[in-house]
């Protein structure tokens, strides 16, 4: 039992430098997410602006007008999929069509929001509970120093995989947000689209 049991241990203590190179590059990975997310804040603001009031108050008239007043070039997928949406003759198949691959486009950009909610309390849980054995080891020998190195790794850890999990839902709910509402606006410039069709049939 004593062989299993240092063997267990010793697997357990070999995972904590592959934990804690994750739960670094998580880290930054969040970081760039948030710099990601704020740059895609300012765009939408901007195209919110711009298409935002023209988009509500659309009746099948103004379609030639949104359609000029779509920017030429824009990374914002929203913008991408709409003016696509409105290069082409109106139809409820290919509208339908767009609307479901716009759908499978968000949903791969808010993956790594979700996963880096998931991952980052349990990254930051098994850094806890690897670095949390040798403290204690530590305080039975009476090894206070390394006791004390070993609980910076411990709270470093928590911290870090709450930080990356913090980033990750706020991101996730904010992405969920925005594309939740650009469906909804495809759905209806789709809808508005074909009426247009319609009348000059």
């Amino acid at each position: 039992m004593e062989l299993i049991s240092k063997a267990l241990f010793g697997i357990a203590n070999s995972l904590l430098i592959p934990d804690v190179i994750l739960l670094i590059f998580f880290f930054v990975r969040a970081l760039l997410l948030l710099g990601g997310t704020y740059s895609q804040l300012m765009m939408r603001r901007k195209n919110d602006r711009l298409l935002g009031g023209m988009i509500k108050e659309l009746q099948p008239e103004g379609i030639p007008q949104l359609r000029g007043a779509l920017p030429e070039k824009s990374d914002s997928l929203f913008i991408k999929y709409l003016s696509d949406m409105l290069a082409h003759p109106a139809n409820e198949a290919y509208a339908d069509f767009l609307i479901t691959h716009y759908e499978t486009e968000a949903a791969k950009d808010v993956n790594l929001s979700r996963l880096l909610t998931k991952l980052g309390p349990v990254l930051g849980l098994i850094g806890t509970l690897i670095s949390m054995s040798p403290a204690l080891v530590g305080l039975s020998t009476g090894d206070i120093s390394g006791m004390a190195y070993n609980m910076q790794v411990v709270f470093s850890a928590t911290v870090v995989g709450l930080v990356i999990s913090a980033v990750g839902l706020f991101t996730q709910q904010l992405k969920s947000r925005w594309y939740a509402k650009d469906v909804n606006h495809l759905d209806f410039v789709s809808r508005v689209y074909a009426e247009c069709h319609e009348k000059k049939s």
